[in-house]
């Protein structure tokens, strides 16, 4: 069990904790001569229990609250320490608002120095504390008069600090390791070693790890879990990381760095959060105000964006994007405490939604249904809600990212459907995907009813005219899915329904047979309309028409105006192109044209038609292949 301390300056929290556990903890030079806790102290002792306990000893003045808040980040109770003389004080208030806001429900009360005041201010003060914690989560906290001094009451809060430790359940291991570093130093012989509380998951050694952050590779090289050598430690310990890793010194490590596994090494900079505004502010907060962000160990600047409106008032609850100035490390579920720019007055905090929040239409009422359903406390509280509305399915693995949990723990609701595509497998609510498959047959069959002399769309016309909001990947893994079905078919790069045909009238079958040897024989360079009418004593107009619609059965391609290459022919100037990019690693158009031995004006129009279907992409002066395009791929639809 981890236990910090919180309360006013000078109230006895350091005295207390020595008389608690006969260990003075880490105190600077500094603080010996001043008297007073500036930054955080640590010290672990047995209260009877096999394992130790590790305390955390916070500064109580005003000045150090970012250290305080730095300290609070992991801990399981907190022992708010109110002086008998003083009463409650304002940092009093101001660390109960920060543990209420950190989610912390685990509390006691040390009302300390009642060696030098009488019974009936005893009497006082409780009523005050009382009072204090009425109102919120810890309402009911018990209080145990102390005398760090004479010992009076340490026994009997020792005691209930013992049974608390029996009743502190042990945080889920499941999920990826990560660190919030509150300290870093050098050790002679040893080298960096860094000291957290492990929020979650579990590290040995010899594991790597990253720094973040910058996402630094460092591998561990020893450890100690509550004070004690061990070959691993897990979620809910102190633990100290000895660390390795190439020019790694103390310089490159700031309080506030997270240490995590791999998976988890992508920061943030924009975070969707719930937001309570604290009921003690004296005016309501802003959109966009400036903001000292505290995540962990880590206090980074920001603004928050409020998504419901332009101000909040006091006590006053919204959900709210932060953007940050520096990136972060953050899970669904982690809390934030904000405090004003000037770092003196602890606004609120909250809860985070999502840690990879969009840039765009954060305002929309999508978006906060979005966030509405990320409300629950795990993943399988919020797929439920969050599958119907994810038209484009939602990312396993940014969810895994997003939650911490790897994939071999998730339990799916029944609803849930996976489906494989080429960014990777997508999870989608039943019955969303068979709505998009409906919507794509029916958006179909509008087409022939509007256009019945097409044949179809090809494929990118086909999700522009039926589901343009469909990310490309999930349109292409869907219509897969309908030509395997049967409930559409393709003719080239043409899609139809089933039985759905453009024919030729007998005149147009005569004529085909007839222009068709010349389009045949001359590869790479057919005949213009123009030679083709000469040639066959026809009109131009009539042999245009006919070619038009030989285009539009998928028969032939239209390069430029009356310029048309066969399906096949472009088939094998595509084939050229591959080659041409598999053994130079670019398309140019002077190899192009050297290749199929035709003019360079006939090369540009054949490279210019392939960037028109998608199949080239211009960069300048050269080309490359287009990956998902259909002529690069056999596995594409064609």
């Amino acid at each position: 069990m981890i236990i910090g301390t919180a309360g006013h300056i000078d109230h006895g929290k350091t005295a207390l904790l020595q008389a608690l556990t006969g260990q003075a903890g880490d105190r600077r030079q500094e603080e010996r001569l001043r008297g007073i806790t500036i930054d955080l102290g640590y010290l672990y002792a047995s209260l009877g229990e096999p394992d130790l306990t590790g305390f955390i000893d916070v500064p109580g003045h005003e000045r150090f609250v970012h250290n305080m808040l730095a300290g609070a980040c992991g801990i399981d109770s907190v022992l708010l320490v109110v002086a008998a003389d003083d009463g409650v004080m304002p940092q009093t208030r101001e660390h109960l608002a920060i543990v209420e806001l950190l989610g912390i429900r685990r509390a006691l009360v040390a009302l300390t120095k009642i060696d030098r005041v009488e019974p009936s201010r005893i009497a006082e003060v409780q009523r005050q504390v009382e009072a204090l914690l009425e109102a919120g989560p810890l309402s009911g906290a018990p209080i145990f008069p102390v005398s760090s001094v004479s010992g009076e009451g340490i026994d009997a809060l020792r005691a209930h600090l013992l049974e608390q430790a029996t009743e502190v359940q042990a945080r889920r291991e499941d999920g990826h390791f990560r660190l919030s570093i509150d300290r870093a130093f050098s050790v002679t012989g040893a080298g960096v070693v860094v000291t957290g509380t492990a929020i979650a998951g579990r590290t040995q050694v010899g594991d790597e790890l990253s720094l973040g952050p910058s996402g630094r590779k460092v591998r561990v090289r020893g450890l100690h879990a509550q004070n004690q050598t061990a070959q691993a430690a897990q979620a809910g310990q102190r633990v100290a990381l000895n660390l390795s890793g190439e020019r790694l010194s103390v310089a490159d490590i700031s309080r506030g760095d997270w240490l995590v596994t791999p998976e988890l090494q992508d920061g943030t900079q924009r975070i969707d959060i719930e937001f309570t505004l604290l009921a003690s502010e004296a005016r309501e907060l802003r959109h966009w105000t400036p903001v000292h962000i505290h995540l962990g160990a880590q206090d980074v600047t920001g603004r928050i964006a409020l998504l419901e409106g332009e101000c909040l008032a006091p006590g006053g609850h919204v959900h709210a994007q932060l953007l940050l100035n520096a990136p972060a490390h953050a899970v669904h579920g982690d809390r934030v405490v904000l405090r004003d720019q000037s770092a003196q007055r602890t606004l609120g905090g909250g809860r985070v939604l999502d840690p990879f929040a969009p840039p765009r239409n954060r305002h929309r009422q999508a978006r906060l249904a979005v966030l509405r359903a990320l409300a629950g406390d795990t993943l399988e509280d919020v797929l439920p809600g969050l599958l119907p509305s994810a038209l484009n399915g939602l990312d396993p693995a940014l969810l895994e990212r997003q939650f911490n949990r790897p994939r071999k723990t998730w339990r799916l609701p029944d609803e849930a459907l996976e489906i494989t595509t080429r960014l990777g497998p997508r999870l989608f609510e039943r019955g969303t995907w068979d709505y998009l498959g409906k919507s794509l047959v029916a958006a179909l069959q509008r087409f022939h009813d509007s256009q019945p002399d097409e044949l179809g769309p090809d494929r990118d016309r086909l999700r522009r005219y039926a589901l343009p909001l469909l990310e490309r990947p999930i349109f292409i893994a869907l219509l897969e899915q309908a030509l395997a079905e049967g409930k559409v078919e393709a003719s080239g790069p043409w899609l139809h329904l089933p039985g759905h045909r453009v024919r030729l009238t007998d005149e147009e079958e005569a004529l085909k047979a007839r222009l068709w040897p010349l389009l045949a024989a001359s590869c790479f360079n057919p005949p213009w309309v123009r030679d083709i009418a000469r040639e066959l004593d026809v009109e131009e107009e009539q042999v245009r028409q006919l070619l038009r619609k030989l285009a539009r059965l998928g028969a032939l391609q239209q390069v430029v105006k009356d310029l048309f290459y066969p399906e096949q022919t472009i088939r094998l100037l595509a084939s050229q192109v591959l080659e041409m990019e598999r053994q130079s690693g670019v398309i140019r158009a002077a190899a192009f044209r050297d290749q199929i031995q035709l003019g360079r004006k006939r090369s540009i129009q054949l490279l210019e038609h392939f960037d028109r279907i998608g199949f080239t992409r211009r960069f300048g002066n050269e080309r490359k292949v287009r990956r998902d395009s259909a002529l690069a791929s056999e596995d594409e639809v064609s």
